[in-house]
C-alpha cells in the first residue's frame, strides 16, 4: 500500500501549496513553503506513476487493478497501456499530466507576477484530482476489494486487456486525450487569477497559447479515436454520437470557440466577459464530462463508459464539479460591475460581427450536444444518432456560410461594393464545383447547401492561405484550419449522405458482384496470436485485391470481436465487416449460384458462364405468347471433364405473373438448371447478374456436391472518406502553426 501512501502525500502537498500560495498574497515569505509543498505533490504524483508502471511490467498480481487489466501474455508495448486502462489508472495518467504542467506553470506564472494567485487556484484543482485517485487508488490489494478472497492471495495470472484495446491506438489516444483535458485548467486559472488581481485584459496574451494548446490536444484525441474507431474497432463509421465522444467534443468545441473570442477581444477589446466566461465553462465541461463517463450514468447510454465507480466518487465528482462552477461564475458575479465595460455597437458587416454570430452558432451546436448527451440524467431515454445530425445540420450550414463571409471582411467599417466583389470569385469557384456535383448525383436539396456554403468557406479559405503564405507564412494556421472544417463537412456529406451498405452471404470460392466489385472469399488463415483472418479476394478493374478482416472469440468477455479492413482510395473506401461464419448445410439454398455476365464460375467438378440472356422465341408465340404467357432465358456455357456445352434454361409467366422453370440438362447427366431470377445492368460500369439453380450435381460419380462455408459481411462504400482524414491532418496541423505563432509573440 506504499503507493496509496504517496498518493496520500501529494494530496496533502497540493492542498497545503494551495493555502500557502493564499497566505503569500500577505505574507511573501510564505511563497517558498508554497512552492516546497507544490513541488512535495509533484514529486508524488510522480512517484505514483513510476511505481503503478513498475508493478505493471513487473505483474504483481496482488494488486486489483493491475490483476483487472493486465495479464502475462501481453507484449511490453501493450502492458504499459494497461495503465490508463481502467478508471484508477487513466485518472493518475491526468494526474501526473497535470502535475508536470503545474511544474512548469509555477515558472511562467513567476515571470509574469501572478504565481500566488495562479498557483493556488491550480493546486486546489490538483488536490481535488488526487483526493479522487486516494479513494480509488490502483494499489488496492485485491483481497481487500473482494471479501470471498484470503489475505496474502495473489492470483498467477491477470484477466487481461480487453481485446478492443489491444491496438497501437491505445498507445496514443489516452494520453492525448488526457493531456488535452489537464491543459484546459490553465485557461481557468488563468481567468480566475486574473478577475482576481481584476487584470482583465492582461491574461489574454497569456492564456491564448494554452487555449491553443488544449484545442489541439483533444482535438488530435478526438481524430485519433474516430480513426480507431473506423479501421480496427469495426463500429462501421469514424463517429458514432456516442455519449463518451461527445463529452469531449463539447469542450473541445467551447476551445475553439474561445479562441475566435479572444482574438475578438485582443483586436475590439470586446466580449471581455465572455472571455472569462468561456475559460471557467470549458474546464468545468471538462470536469462535467467526467462526471458523465466514470460515475456509471452512461453506462446502458455508452459503448465505452465505465461502470459505477461508488456512492463515494460519484459524489465527490459532484462536489468537485459544483466547486469549479461556483469558484469560477462566483468570481466572475463578484467582478460584474467592473467587467461591465461599455463598448460601441459595431455595424453588423465587420469580421467582428460575423465572427461573433458564428460563435454563437457553435455555441448553439454544443448545448444541442450537450442536452443529447446528458438525457440519461434526467429521462430514461437516450436520443439516437439521428437527432444530432438533424439539429445539426442548419447549423452547420450557417456557420460555414458565416466563417466564409468573416473572413472576407475587415475589422473596421466595411464598403460593401468592395465587400461583394471579394465574395465573387469564391462564390463562383463554389457554385461551378456544386454544379458539377449535381452533374454526378448529388440531388439532395439539403445536402447541397451544405456542400455549397462548405465549399465557398474552403476557397475563402485557400485564398487567404495563399496570401498568408506569401506575405506572412507564419499566419497561416488559421486558414488552413478553416480550409480543414469546410473539407470536414464536405467529407461528412460524402460519406455520410452518400455511402452505400449491403449485406451479403459469400459462399467459399463462389465470386459476388457487390457494388461494382466481385467479391470472392477464400477461406479463413491464422494469424500470428490465434485470431481468424477471413480472406476475401476483391477483383477492381481486372486487378485482384485481397482484404482480410479478422473474427475471434474472446475468452475475456465470452464474446465475438470483429475488425473490419478496407481498400482505401481518394475517391471512395471498400469497407468489409465481418458478421459470422455459416457452416454449408445440405439444403437446397447451397445450389442457387449468382452468375455475373461474362464471369467463369466454378461450382464442384463445373465451371459455369453466363454469356447473354435469349428473349428470342422459345415457343411459337414469341418471348410474350398468345396466351398471355412470357418466357425469358440466359445462355449458360457449362464446361466439364467431358468439354464444353451451351444451355439455355428458361422461366415461363403466366399471364398471372407464375413462374414454370424448365429445367435445361447436360446431354446423358442429370446434372441441370434453372433460372430463377436476373438483374439487367442499366449502367454501363455494372455487370448484369442472373441466380441459377443447380440440380443433380450430388449423383455425379465425381462425389457429392460441395457444401460451402459462407461468410456473413456487411460491405460499405463511403464515398470521399478521404477528405474527412486529410481535413482532420489540416485542423490541427493549423492549431498547431497558430499556436507556435502565439508562443512565440508571447516571448517576444
Amino acid at each position: 500500500m506504499i503507493g496509496s501512501i504517496v498518493i496520500w502525500i501529494a494530496f496533502l502537498g497540493a492542498l497545503a501549496s494551495a493555502g500557502l500560495y493564499v497566505v503569500s498574497r500577505t505574507k511573501p515569505k510564505m511563497i517558498l513553503a508554497a512552492r516546497s509543498s507544490f513541488s512535495i505533490a509533484v514529486v508524488g504524483v510522480v512517484a505514483a506513476s513510476v511505481m503503478l508502471l513498475l508493478y505493471i511490467l513487473q505483474h504483481r498480481f496482488e494488486y486489483n487493478y493491475i490483476s483487472s487489466y493486465s495479464s502475462r501474455d501481453l507484449p511490453t508495448s501493450l502492458l504499459v497501456t494497461t495503465f490508463w486502462a481502467g478508471q484508477e489508472g487513466s485518472f493518475l495518467l491526468w494526474a501526473l499530466f497535470a502535475a508536470l504542467i503545474g511544474f512548469f506553470l509555477h515558472f511562467f506564472a513567476k515571470r509574469k507576477g501572478m504565481e500566488s494567485e495562479v498557483m493556488s487556484v491550480y493546486s486546489l484543482l490538483l488536490a481535488f484530482l488526487l483526493f479522487l485517485i486516494a479513494f480509488r487508488s490502483p494499489f488496492q490489494y485485491i483481497w481487500n476489494v473482494a471479501s470471498d478472497i484470503p489475505k496474502g492471495y495473489i492470483p498467477q495470472e491477470g484477466k487481461g486487456l480487453n481485446p478492443l484495446l489491444q491496438n497501437f491506438w491505445m498507445i496514443i489516444h489516452p494520453p492525448v486525450l488526457f493531456l488535452g483535458f489537464a491543459s484546459l485548467a490553465i485557461p481557468f486559472v488563468l481567468a480566475v487569477a486574473a478577475l482576481w488581481q481584476k487584470k482583465y485584459t492582461e491574461w489574454m496574451q497569456v492564456a491564448l497559447p494554452w487555449v491553443l494548446f488544449s484545442a489541439l490536444s483533444l482535438g488530435a484525441g478526438l481524430i485519433l479515436g474516430g480513426y480507431w474507431a473506423y479501421g480496427v474497432l469495426g463500429w462501421g463509421g469514424w463517429w458514432g454520437w456516442d455519449p463518451v465522444e461527445n463529452s469531449s467534443l463539447i469542450p473541445w468545441i467551447v476551445a475553439v470557440i474561445l479562441v475566435h473570442t479572444m482574438l475578438i477581444q485582443m483586436l475590439t477589446g470586446k466580449l471581455v466577459r465572455t472571455n472569462f466566461i468561456l475559460a471557467i465553462l470549458a474546464y468545468s465541461l471538462v470536469i462535467y464530462s467526467t462526471f458523465l463517463t466514470r460515475s456509471g450514468v452512461l453506462a446502458n447510454a455508452s459503448v465505452h463508459s465505465f461502470m459505477d465507480p461508488g456512492m463515494l466518487a460519484y459524489t465527490f465528482l459532484v462536489v468537485w464539479l459544483g466547486a469549479v462552477v461556483l469558484g469560477g461564475f462566483g468570481m466572475v458575479f463578484l467582478r460584474r460591475k467592473e467587467l461591465n465595460i461599455p463598448t460601441p455597437l459595431s455595424p453588423w458587416l465587420t469580421r467582428e460581427s460575423l465572427l461573433s454570430i458564428a460563435t454563437v452558432v457553435m455555441g448553439v451546436c454544443a448545448v444541442i450536444i450537450l442536452f443529447g448527451t446528458s438525457k440519461p440524467l434526467f429521462s430514461t431515454s437516450t436520443v439516437e444518432p439521428s437527432f444530432y445530425d438533424r439539429t445539426n445540420f442548419p447549423l452547420a450550414v450557417l456557420m460555414t456560410l458565416l466563417l466564409g463571409l468573416s473572413l472576407r471582411t475587415k475589422w473596421n467599417i466595411e464598403d460593401r461594393k468592395s465587400f461583394l466583389k471579394r465574395l465573387l470569385i469564391p462564390g463562383v469557384l463554389a457554385i461551378a464545383a456544386l454544379a458539377l456535383l449535381v452533374v454526378e448525383g448529388l440531388h439532395d436539396v439539403h445536402a447541397a447547401s451544405l456542400v455549397l456554403t462548405s465549399l465557398f468557406a474552403f476557397f475563402v479559405s485557400l485564398d487567404q492561405g495563399y496570401r498568408a503564405a506569401k506575405e506572412q507564412p507564419r499566419f497561416i494556421g488559421g486558414a488552413l484550419s478553416h480550409m480543414g472544417l469546410a473539407l470536414l463537412l464536405l467529407g461528412i456529406i460524402g460519406s455520410g449522405r452518400y455511402g452505400q451498405k449491403q449485406s451479403v452471404s459469400l459462399p467459399l470460392n463462389q465470386p459476388k458482384l457487390v457494388f461494382g466489385d466481385t467479391l470472392t472469399f477464400l477461406g479463413t488463415s491464422q494469424t500470428e496470436d490465434g485470431k481468424t483472418n477471413f480472406n476475401v479476394q476483391v477483383t477492381r478493374n481486372n486487378k485482384q485485391l485481397l482484404l482480410q478482416p479478422v473474427m475471434f472469440e474472446s475468452s475475456y468477455n465470452n464474446s465475438l470481436m470483429r475488425n473490419p479492413d478496407y481498400l482505401s482510395s481518394f475517391m471512395k473506401d471498400y469497407y468489409i465487416e465481418p458478421v459470422s461464419l455459416e457452416e454449408g448445410t445440405a439444403t437446397e439454398a447451397e445450389n442457387v449460384l449468382m452468375l455475373p455476365k461474362g464471369e467463369m464460375v466454378s461450382y464442384g467438378p463445373i465451371q459455369i458462364t453466363f454469356k447473354q440472356f435469349d428473349l428470342a422465341s422459345h415457343d411459337k408465340g414469341g418471348m410474350m405468347g398468345s396466351d398471355g404467357t412470357m418466357s425469358i432465358g440466359v445462355v449458360l456455357e457449362i464446361a466439364t471433364a467431358k468439354g464444353i456445352q451451351t444451355l439455355v434454361p428458361t422461366t415461363v409467366f403466366n399471364a398471372k405473373g407464375t413462374p414454370t422453370r424448365n429445367t435445361a440438362y447436360l446431354k446423358n447427366s442429370p446434372i441441370g438448371f434453372q433460372l430463377l431470377g436476373m438483374n439487367v445492368a442499366t449502367t454501363k460500369d455494372a455487370k448484369s447478374t442472373v441466380h441459377v439453380k443447380v440440380v443433380g450435381l450430388g449423383s455425379m460419380a465425381h462425389g457429392a456436391a460441395p457444401k460451402p462455408d459462407i461468410l456473413i459481411a456487411e460491405v460499405s462504400v463511403k464515398p470521399f472518406i478521404s477528405l474527412v482524414w486529410i481535413a482532420a491532418l489540416l485542423i490541427i496541423g493549423g492549431l498547431a502553426l497558430a499556436m507556435m505563432r502565439r508562443m512565440k509573440q508571447q516571448k517576444a
